[in-house]
């Protein structure tokens, strides 16, 4: 059998090979409780990790809590956020989930998809990594480097997030959802670039069709 053929036997050898290479996978986000990584992942929509967490220390030490940020006037909280990506929508979407928060959820992050998608600002995505880092949850987080390793790799051949999930879900037990998403996610940024990837230093390119071919 080739060995690069996307069957589930070698996204388990990857994964295996991926867990030595990453044994601990934290999350970039900076964060000291549930309610400052959701909004965090809210705050990183088409925007680094590192320019999130350079703006958490003053948004935090101004608004502490959900009652603070919910009670805050969304200019004032532009000026905190304003080097992040289209800062001005994110400050309604983080003022809007800090009263969701407070509002309806009596104070406390919710524990399901559903409800967290309910959350404003939040999507697919950002629920993920919430279920992942804070309940320790199946998810599935699909960010523009894990799908692109996916793809390399030739378990999705699709762009939409909703559809790339759906074809990992196909192939991959929910028990390894959590280390596929973390793994993939931190081998995109070190060696499957979007230009120029590092194959001839990948660690799993003996099993990936795309090694030494991608742009």
């Amino acid at each position: 059998m080739d060995p690069r053929a996307p069957t589930l036997s070698r996204f388990r050898a990857v994964l295996d090979v991926l867990a030595r290479e990453y044994p601990e996978t934290p999350s970039l986000l900076s964060h000291r409780s549930p309610f400052e990584l959701l909004i965090g992942v809210i705050l990183s929509a088409q925007t680094t990790d590192e320019q999130v967490n350079a703006v958490l220390p003053a948004l935090f030490s101004r608004y502490p809590g959900p009652p603070e940020l919910a009670a805050a006037v969304p200019a004032e909280v532009e000026k905190i956020i304003h080097s992040v990506g289209f800062f001005r929508r994110k400050a309604l979407n983080i003022i809007g989930a800090a009263a969701h928060v407070r509002d309806v959820q009596g104070g406390t992050i919710p524990a399901t998809m559903d409800e967290l998608v309910r959350i404003p600002g939040v999507g697919r995505k950002s629920a993920g990594v919430i279920l992942l880092h804070v309940y320790d949850k199946p998810a599935i987080i699909v960010d523009t480097h894990f799908g692109r390793v996916v793809r390399r790799l030739g378990y999705s051949d699709v762009r939409d997030p909703v559809r790339l999930e759906r074809d990992v879900a196909a192939i991959l037990p929910p028990e390894l959802w959590n280390s596929a998403s973390m793994r993939l996610n931190y081998h995109g940024r070190r060696y499957c670039f979007a230009r120029k990837p590092a194959c001839g230093n990948c660690p799993v390119a003996a099993l990936c069709p795309s090694a030494g071919t991608s742009g």
